[in-house]
């Protein structure tokens, strides 16, 4: 499977709210197997379809630490419908490269959706796998982890970032 572009900040494709999976056929399993193999070759723990230019509502998340091994994770059309707890810990983006910060987020979270067989699914995670999951559907609706920072910080992000982006060009 071809290991796609990733596309990077401040493309549009990342701000933009992703359309729901109506059919789940080849061209969706092909995306589905390129992604997967986008976010290992990253390497990455969550990958959300816009981030491959597709405006689809697709992730997959796979994290793997190393007191226990989370399996491979793929939604299709996920909604997170519970959140407990409040954590703030750092956060990178794939699409963001370079960059980390602090960011809050629900500690505990219960998201439904559907596997890639297309049977409907619920997944409780917590910790790491929690954040995964949050910061990969906030892709679906064009939100990227810059856009839960501070106004302050998002606007010293954005100059330093832009920046960078124009002496790198």
């Amino acid at each position: 499977m071809p290991v796609l572009e990733i596309k990077k900040y401040p493309e549009p494709v990342l701000k933009q709210k992703a359309l729901f999976v109506e059919n789940i056929d080849g061209a969706l399993q092909e995306l589905i197997d390129d992604m997967i193999d986008t976010m290992y070759d990253a390497p990455g723990i969550g990958l959300a379809a816009p981030q491959v230019g597709e405006s689809r509502r697709v992730i997959v998340v796979h994290v793997k630490l190393k007191e226990e091994a989370h399996p491979l994770i793929v939604l299709i059309n996920p909604e997170i419908i519970q959140v407990d707890d409040k954590v703030v810990s750092e956060e990178g983006c794939l699409s963001v490269p370079g960059y980390v910060s602090n960011i809050e987020r629900a500690g505990i979270v219960l998201v439904k959706g559907l596997d890639r067989e297309g049977r409907p699914v619920e997944i409780e995670a917590e910790g790491l796998p929690a954040r995964a999951l949050q910061h990969e559907i906030d892709h679906l609706d064009g939100i990227l982890f810059v856009d839960r920072m501070s106004p302050i910080k998002r606007e010293f992000f954005r100059k330093r970032y832009l920046r960078k982006l124009k002496e790198t060009a």
